[in-house]
């Protein structure tokens, strides 16, 4: 029997605003197919076929800039639930935290991270001096803003050094030329990228070591998920890029595959488990949350970034790692969607007992 409960899937439809998105010059992009846009509406579709299933009501709202059209949208259909998969309002990902406070605003209740999360997360900045401040380690460190001037005393970071995008998710602007070696590649990735993205621009001590995601639903750590870098070349940097994540054929896409459970001996898996856990607290995080670490020298795991609202599309690294576990792809989602109804139910009744 299904639950008498209205569901609304709040989703941005994906919006090129960059010229490039996968940090490298128009003359080394790779052909193939961009996944981070072919496959959007498909999994949309199963998403709310599976939610259907449990739910008497489904709908879905298409977010951008018009915010009047979205309060009128959520007013008329009166969800008991947002499904929360808004990740930027057109391609702007700053915007993501500001539609989840919208939802707060119009006191309807959200699956996902909250929007002091969402916005911690997004500034990864912010993010290592939340961690640092909970005495988490965090590869060290240095924001620049676009265009920035500054000299090679100013680095005060040790090679080699991976540049990121500050304020951007989902590996945009990731490539192997993000790891630099010395001074002089830095400079000329910086320019590239500044010029490019016109946005803020993180400097980072690389770590050396294995790739780990840790994926976490509600308070309970799923099985650990590595990169295999098996077969990349060996003059290419072992990181997650944009191509690796989106761009089929390319040789990223090829040589980057998750596997999950991997094998870590107890003691160095309960130390990853305690700091992923941690981090998750750390930035506030609720329902579901992927910390990504990369294993440092003498076993010490290094928290990279902490993703709130993570793909959780039947193929994405969230659903193989539930799958690990034993959960399929629509108890998932059913997990998820409850997290929410359980703190309706609550609200409703603190409401009508106060």
């Amino acid at each position: 029997m299904k639950i008498d409960t209205k569901i609304l899937i709040c989703f941005n439809s994906p919006v090129s605003i960059f010229s490039v998105y996968n940090g490298k010059p128009v003359k080394e992009v790779n052909q193939g197919d961009d996944l981070s846009e072919k496959s959007f509406l498909k999994e949309l579709n199963i998403i709310k076929r599976t939610l259907k299933k449990k739910y008497t009501q489904v709908e879905t709202l298409a977010i951008d800039r018009e915010v009047q059209k979205a309060i009128d949208g959520i007013n008329s259909y009166k969800p008991d639930i947002i499904f929360n998969f808004v990740e930027s309002v057109e391609g702007i990902t700053a915007y993501e935290y500001c539609m989840a406070g919208l939802f707060e605003l119009l006191a309807v209740e959200y699956t996902g991270c909250q929007a002091i999360s969402l916005g911690n997360c997004l500034d990864k900045a912010r993010t290592k001096d939340i961690l640092q401040s909970f005495g988490i380690a965090t590869p060290n460190y240095l924001k620049l803003a676009p265009n920035a001037r500054f000299t090679q005393k100013d680095i005060d970071l040790n090679y080699p050094v991976i540049l990121k995008l500050l304020k951007e998710d989902a590996s945009i602007g990731i490539s192997e030329f993000s790891v630099v070696n010395n001074y002089t590649e830095l400079r000329k990735h910086f320019n590239f990228l500044s010029d490019t993205y016109k946005q803020e621009i993180i400097l980072e001590e690389y770590i050396e070591g294995r790739e780990l995601n840790v994926a976490i639903l509600g308070n309970r750590i799923l099985p650990v998920s590595e990169i295999d870098f098996h077969g990349l070349p060996a003059k290419l940097p072992k990181i997650v890029t944009y191509d690796g994540k989106w761009i089929e054929k390319s040789v990223y896409y090829n040589h980057t595959k998750p596997v999950c459970p991997t094998k870590i001996n107890d003691r160095t898996l309960k130390r990853i488990e305690k700091v992923a856990l941690s981090a998750f607290d750390a930035l506030g995080c609720r329902d579901y949350a992927r910390i990504d670490i990369r294993l440092g020298k003498r076993g010490v795991p290094y928290v990279i970034e902490v993703n709130p609202n993570p793909d959780i599309s039947t193929d994405s690294g969230f659903a193989r790692a539930a799958l690990a576990d034993g959960i399929i792809h629509e108890e998932l989602l059913f997990t998820i969607a409850n997290f929410a109804l359980e703190r309706k139910q609550k609200n409703d009744t603190q409401v009508k007992a106060g």
